[in-house]
């Protein structure tokens, strides 16, 4: 079986509070764009689980991939023999695009499928929670108002089906922990729902990412691109996630194509939503 695991963007980034746990609680809202890796799965003739990467580099050897961990996780709980694993790494790491994350929720989906397991999409939500925040989105995968640690999801009646999608990926990535570590909660919610009943043209600083401020002053470049982004005409325009991609919406396609190449050392993307 074939599946192309996509990528999300966070439309509005708000850290309510640090929890016990050393988690944070926040309110975002995942969106699912159609920038996709490959993942292929068949019955092996081995005695064992077999991973093989292709595409952008993975640094981890194959038992820490969140791919092989869904697969076993499947296996803990349903009787699935073992398989082999082909997978092409298309999304960029470390962008805040969920690709690892759709990877595995992906993988829980295709074995249900494949071996007419009819577990309940609330289920593999759950088991995909214990692999990652934003992992039981990808089982969705829909417009999804998150709280919680990202696990808590409410569909959203969001279309941003007539606007076109510029993504930069800048070579540095940010790291996770780093980027939570500078960042001020701020209790008190945003009502995302209600801002973003609005046209993106007016969502301004209301649907703002928290990370920004800290992640601009110490990784400047970022703040540049998003500012060049909004001086092209772009509607809205933010970091998705922790960084370090920033993505912006634009009504011509057209403004958007022609900013292929712009950025020094940087990746983009441009995609119809």
């Amino acid at each position: 079986m074939i599946a192309f695991p996509n990528a999300k963007i966070n439309i509005g980034l708000h850290i309510v509070e640090r929890r016990p746990d050393g988690y944070h609680n926040l309110e975002t809202v995942f969106y699912p764009i159609p920038l996709h890796d490959v993942l292929e799965i068949v019955p092996s003739h081995e005695s064992d689980n077999r991973l093989t990467c292709y595409g952008n580099a993975i640094d981890c050897p194959p038992e820490k991939n969140l791919v092989m961990k869904a697969v076993r996780l499947m296996q803990a709980h349903y009787e699935i023999p073992p398989v082999d694993i082909y997978l092409q790494k298309i999304i960029p790491h470390g962008a805040g695009l969920g690709g690892g994350s759709s990877d595995a929720a992906f993988a829980l989906t295709m074995l249900n499928e494949m071996f007419a397991l009819d577990v309940p999409d609330d289920e593999l939500a759950a088991l995909a929670a214990t692999l990652g925040a934003d992992c039981p989105f990808f089982v969705y995968n829909r417009p999804m108002m998150a709280t919680g640690i990202g696990d808590v999801l409410t569909p959203i009646e969001l279309d941003l089906h007539d606007l076109t999608l510029f993504l930069v990926k800048p070579d540095v990535n940010v790291p996770t922990a780093v980027a939570y570590s500078h960042v001020t909660p701020t209790p008190g919610t945003r009502d995302l729902p209600r801002l973003l009943a609005a046209p993106p043209a007016q969502w301004g600083d209301g649907v703002s990412n928290d990370f920004e401020p800290s992640v601009f002053a110490t990784y400047p470049q970022r703040r540049s691109i998003k500012d060049a982004l909004a001086a092209r005409g772009a509607l809205y325009t933010a970091m998705s996630g922790s960084g370090s991609a920033i993505f912006a919406l634009f009504d011509s396609a057209k403004v958007a194509e022609d900013l292929r190449g712009g950025f020094y050392r940087c990746e983009d993307y441009v995609m119809p939503l």
